[in-house]
């Protein structure tokens, strides 16, 4: 059997968003990020299945010490039912805005591997369980806006036979391929902001994303929109005023101001 011979990859996306608040805020480092982590994997020719326990999500910004992710997803994944696109999801949290130092995958002690042939093989993971699978990020983020980090396993070189022995290690090889910012904010205020207005994203024919202003100043947010230009449809509630329409650009990783509407009398 050669496991060494082929290479398999695992793509963990980490997904770093904005909380989506639907009042005007200044400031973007004041906000916090919401990290999403992300596996799937691609194929092996050499092994039917391999399983992997993941036990914890841990990031360590600058300065700080390691903090485990809420809103984890712990349990045993096979990577190789992670193919074609799909893919699962590990975390879902809020970190604040700052420098992200490392992310950290803890495992525990359940994992194996399945043969073309059916035969299990335990994979022993010691430096994995006493101290993760650790990567290096070393990467400002900004509250308020969306980031991609994708990590590269490389589940080829990380299986490997331990001397002439029937056993396996798990011996994880990772590295960073991506960390870019992948949407942008939009922001705006409708007046008077008594009357509550269903304001729509539109590019071309999709109505991207929808919300409420705030009736206590007017204000709206999208966050975590793709960038574009986008018409924004105002439908007031109160039906004796007139809708309105605005054009506005969101840029990558920025937050767009529209222009403030003035909701007309019919």
């Amino acid at each position: 059997m050669k496991i060494n011979s082929k290479k398999s990859i695992v793509s963990i996306a980490v997904l770093f968003s904005s909380i989506l608040f639907f009042s005007c805020q200044k400031g973007n480092n004041s906000n916090p990020v919401r990290l999403q982590v992300h596996l799937t994997d691609s194929p092996d020719p050499d092994v039917q299945e391999v399983w992997v326990d993941v036990k914890e999500v841990r990031i360590n910004m600058k300065d700080t010490n390691w903090v485990t992710l809420d809103g984890a997803h712990p349990g045993l994944y096979n990577l190789l039912g992670l193919t074609d696109g799909k893919d699962t999801l590990l975390a879902d949290a809020q970190i604040p805005a700052g420098n992200i130092s490392q992310i950290r995958l803890i495992l525990g002690d359940n994992n194996y591997i399945i043969t073309k042939s059916g035969e299990k093989i335990d994979l022993t993971t010691p430096s994995a369980q006493q101290s993760g699978l650790k990567v290096q990020i070393h990467q400002a983020v900004t509250g308020g806006v969306l980031y991609r980090l994708v990590l590269d396993f490389d589940a080829g070189k990380s299986i490997v036979k331990a001397g002439n022995s029937s056993k396996y290690i798990l011996k994880p090889v990772l590295r960073v391929i991506s960390f870019v910012a992948s949407g942008g904010n939009l922001k705006g205020v409708v007046t008077p902001d008594s009357v509550r207005t269903l304001v729509y994203a539109i590019t071309g024919t999709d109505t991207v994303a929808s919300t409420y202003t705030e009736t206590s100043n007017g204000n709206f947010w999208f966050g975590d929109i793709p960038a574009g230009t986008y018409s924004l449809s105002y439908v007031p509630t109160d039906t004796t005023f007139k809708d309105a329409q605005r054009d506005v650009s969101v840029v990558l990783g920025q937050t767009a101001i529209a222009d403030t509407v003035a909701l007309e009398k019919k």
